[in-house]
């Protein structure tokens, strides 16, 4: 134990961090538990380089870029118009001969920090109050999973990408006394600053599990090999082949060269979809948390109100939990507040989801990425191919949030899309299996066009039931604009802001399916969703309340459940069917007991209350 406390102070007073200003109001906060900031979340998931372009004289190069892919960049590449038809390939990438899938992670827009600090009055319009950031730690790619430095923003989100690349190449990356500050950081931290002032907590994206090929430590290790004084830090094996040379061989995530694994330590090795004990190399785990320690207090002063407010863990279950124990106590012990959200996805991908239990009890993670619950929702409300009956529905979000103690429930991320999986609209308008041949080079059947007048109506009622029940809603950018987009990268497109002009979408080349339309901003799908967060802003029952689904037609297929915290009781009533269907209610509601509907135009208000075709009804109990 005497060990454990003498490391951490000296990680502590290596990186910069101090102890917490003592301060009631946080040392109340449970160890072990969710803080409760994030069970009032209204999430809103921004990809940088996607989301809006305010700032071009920070816009990628080929320097800035270099050795992002397996292909090279060709000699005349350049950004992309932020407009240009999806499924257009550039006239730098058609005579590479390869296809767009391929040439299109060669793609850069441009979106940067300077885009998000413009749109933050868009973002109060909305009414979120949290922002979980994509990686924007310093990395070639598009989407920066593949860091090239953990302890610096990317060099295209700041002011001066050259001048950042020189001033991180003066540091040494080891030694945290030595880091600077680059005008991407400094941009960070300050947007960091206004977004608190608006009250909204940041939430940044990490991979512990593996870095990029282009990060510092891997390039020390591909240049001095066996003598570099980095190469336990990665799974390495140094080969002499014939003629006596040394040559490298190592570990990359799921088999890609170009996102090497960072080495764990004590294990008896992976259990794919599983928690396994172990954890990472001490050197590789010191340098994290002074990482940690930079982005949650900025100034080292032990008041973390200027630092960031929590961490999304990528591809968490490939990290030891050994690892993630100590993680979650160290963070704690800077920031008593600090929410982290495991990616906790598939055990057998496309069938078996991961049990998100084992780490959320306290010790690791405060929620998930709740995945488990939109595959559900999506299979009750959309009726897919894997589609599910009203009691299925019941029995099987039973098992997913009864297992959590209240906190824990309400803390989880309730997500319906994001940047590994379809956009919401395309999700409900492909009747296919969840996750499941979702993009148009998987199958030629796939629709990426707008969707018809059921799909829009069967997605509002799961927005309906995302916003009103247990657990914190998440907003893929984009949704809340009534974008469509198959699976990654077609997920990935730029935002349609308004006061952009984009070309006329056409289909994929590998789509049998044809189509020309131009993308535009759907105001009332916005509308919507401002009209969701404010119903959900309403009642502290939404937030706190447990729920009881309640048998109110189960012969008509009819989803009702109630919401009840202290004195304050909703019910929920969806008729998710393309017929009317008539409704017994509990109690005897008045007019101003209705506080949101959807399809319910010209709805007399009575106990028997005719529903029309895919509508919805909230009313307030008086107790």
């Amino acid at each position: 134990m005497l060990m454990r406390v003498l490391v951490l102070s000296i990680i502590l007073s290596i990186s910069g961090c101090m102890t917490p200003k003592n301060d009631q109001k946080h040392s109340m906060l449970p160890s072990d538990q969710p803080p409760a900031w994030a069970r009032e979340a209204i999430w809103y998931q921004i990809f940088v380089e996607r989301f809006r372009n305010g700032n071009a004289g920070n816009d990628p190069t080929p320097v800035t870029c270099d050795n992002a892919l397996i292909d090279p960049l060709p000699a005349d590449w350049a950004l992309t118009p932020w407009g240009q038809n999806w499924y257009k390939q550039e006239s730098w990438a058609k005579p590479t001969g390869l296809d767009f899938y391929r040439t299109i992670q060669m793609r850069r827009y441009g979106g940067d920090l300077d885009g998000v600090e413009e749109k933050i009055p868009y973002l109060k319009e909305l009414g979120i109050n949290a922002i979980y950031f994509n990686p924007i730690n310093d990395a070639p790619s598009l989407h920066k999973y593949d860091a090239r430095h953990y302890h610096h923003i990317d060099v295209t989100f700041g002011d001066d990408p050259i001048g950042d690349l020189k001033i991180m190449a003066s540091e040494n990356h080891k030694d945290p006394s030595s880091w600077k500050w680059t005008s991407a950081d400094k941009k960070f931290i300050a947007l960091v600053k206004k977004l608190h002032s608006e009250g909204i907590r940041v939430v940044l994206d990490f991979s512990w599990n593996h870095t990029g090929n282009n990060f510092w430590a891997f390039k020390d290790v591909e240049e001095n090999l066996d003598a570099s004084p980095f190469k336990d830090w990665y799974h390495t094996r140094f080969i002499k082949d014939s003629t006596g040379k040394t040559k490298l061989e190592y570990e990359g995530w799921i088999g890609i060269k170009n996102l090497p694994e960072l080495k764990k330590v004590d294990t008896n090795g992976k259990i794919p979809g599983h928690p396994y004990e172990g954890n990472l190399h001490p050197e590789v785990k010191e340098h994290i948390f002074a990482v940690c320690c930079r982005w949650m207090d900025p100034d080292g002063n032990g008041h973390f109100e200027d630092g960031i407010d929590g961490m999304r863990l990528d591809v968490a279950e490939h990290v030891p939990v050994g690892f993630w124990r100590d993680f979650r106590k160290f963070v704690r012990s800077v920031n008593p507040e600090f929410y982290l959200v495991g990616e906790n996805w598939w055990t057998k991908w496309p069938d078996q989801l991961m049990d998100p239990a084992p780490w959320v009890k306290g010790d690791i993670f405060d929620a998930v990425m709740h995945y488990q619950w939109f595959k559900v929702a999506r299979a009750y409300f959309a009726q897919p191919d894997d589609k599910i009956n009203l009691s299925q529905f019941r029995t099987q979000i039973d098992s997913i949030f009864l297992k959590y103690p209240d906190y824990t429930q309400q803390a989880m991320m309730n997500l319906a899309s994001s940047h590994d999986s379809p956009r919401l609209l395309t999700s409900f308008y492909n009747l296919s299996k969840y996750k499941f041949n979702c993009k148009p080079q998987e199958d030629r059947k796939y629709k990426t066009s707008k969707p018809d007048q059921t799909t829009f109506d069967r997605t509002k009622l799961f927005l309906l039931h995302q916003f009103t029940f247990v657990g914190a809603p998440h907003i893929w950018n984009g949704d809340e604009m009534g974008m469509c987009g198959a699976d990654d990268p077609d997920n990935r497109k730029p935002l349609v802001w308004k006061d952009i002009h984009f070309e006329v979408e056409t289909q994929s080349d590998f789509s049998d399916i044809n189509y020309t339309e131009t993308p535009v901003f759907d105001n009332t799908m916005f509308e919507y969703y401002k009209s969701l967060i404010q119903l959900r802003k309403s009642h502290q029952a939404f937030v706190n309340g447990r729920y009881n689904i309640l048998p109110l037609a189960d012969q008509h297929n009819i989803l009702a459940y109630t919401r009840e915290f202290e004195n304050q009781k909703l019910l929920i009533v969806f008729n998710n069917n393309a017929e009317t269907n008539d409704v017994m209610l509990p109690t005897q509601p008045v007019a101003s007991d209705l506080i949101f509907s959807y399809n319910m135009e010209g709805m007399a208000i009575d106990k028997h209350l005719f529903m029309k075709p895919f509508s919805a009804v909230v009313f307030k109990i008086n107790l």
